[in-house]
């Protein structure tokens, strides 16, 4: 029996050890005091947006992963997402020299929007095969 077929035997943590896992990868990302940046504001604006994103773009899709591809498992994955993305902002108002940022909400938000978008297009087009 492989690694892979043991795991999907387990759902706990097939569905739900990437889902936590990842949320501790944001925790620790957010609780570092000095992340790398570029000379440019624009090009660090761009550089964290499109991180932040991506980060609560995945976070978005295992959440949908784990709870359900319906209709109603995407709109909680979104919600528990933007949830933890709040969560984060605030835990960074506690990490000295990171502050709260509501355009890295925003940023987040469309992140996740738009990976649960292609994750229920995915998951058509795939059915539909």
């Amino acid at each position: 029996m492989t690694v892979w077929h043991w795991l999907r035997r387990r759902p706990v943590l097939y569905l739900w050890l990437p889902v936590v896992a990842w949320m501790g990868l944001i925790f620790y990302l957010s609780a570092q005091q000095d992340l790398p940046q570029t000379d440019t504001h624009w090009a660090d604006l761009l550089l964290s947006s499109t991180a932040h994103a991506f980060l609560f773009g995945v976070l978005a899709v295992l959440w949908a992963r784990a709870l359900s591809e319906s209709r109603r498992g995407l709109l909680l994955a979104f919600a528990l997402t933007m949830l933890y993305a709040l969560l984060d902002e605030l835990h960074q108002t506690l990490v000295p020299g990171r502050h709260a940022d509501p355009w890295d909400l925003l940023c987040d938000g469309l992140g996740a929007a738009l990976a649960l978008g292609l994750w229920a297009w995915w998951q058509r087009r795939r059915s539909k095969v």
